[in-house]
């Protein structure tokens, strides 16, 4: 796998978490949508949202803490450079939703079949909530 091979936008099918226990856990449900994309010059956007109720309020920042919450729980986007090394692609991220993942790098295996990319990465390994997370992503058209 090459940075040639990926460059694009993917529009994403599936996010699951397989725990070692046996669960498996849809961390947006299964009707989520989102996109990443690979840019030529060495650049990821990742955004991904589940359906999510507006704020009553109005305002974004007039919001409560429950509703601020709750978008915060359907919404993933993280964005900054990226390097393919054999199967593994590594994010090294400078924007994140999630600010402990700034500065540091996503680790990636990913399997490309077809017109489908699947990205898979370990999470919390040695503690009871060791899993693997796998995402599907189809490479968009157009």
């Amino acid at each position: 796998m090459n940075k040639d091979s990926i460059q694009g936008r993917w529009n994403i099918l599936s996010w699951e978490q397989l725990y070692d226990d046996g669960r498996v856990v849809h961390p947006m449900g299964t009707e989520l949508e989102g996109f990443i994309e690979y840019g030529p010059h060495g650049m990821f956007c990742v955004m991904a949202r589940k359906d999510r109720e507006q704020f009553s309020s109005g305002g974004q920042w007039s919001a409560n803490a429950a509703e601020k919450a709750a978008a915060y729980d359907g919404y993933l986007t993280y964005a900054g450079g990226y390097e393919v090394d054999g199967d593994n692609i590594l994010h090294h991220v400078r924007h994140s939703l999630f600010p402990n993942w700034v500065g540091g790098t996503q680790h990636r295996v990913a399997q490309l079949d077809g017109d489908v990319l699947a990205l898979t990465a370990r999470l919390e390994e040695g503690t009871p909530e060791a899993r693997t997370a796998r995402l599907l992503w189809r490479r968009s058209v157009g």
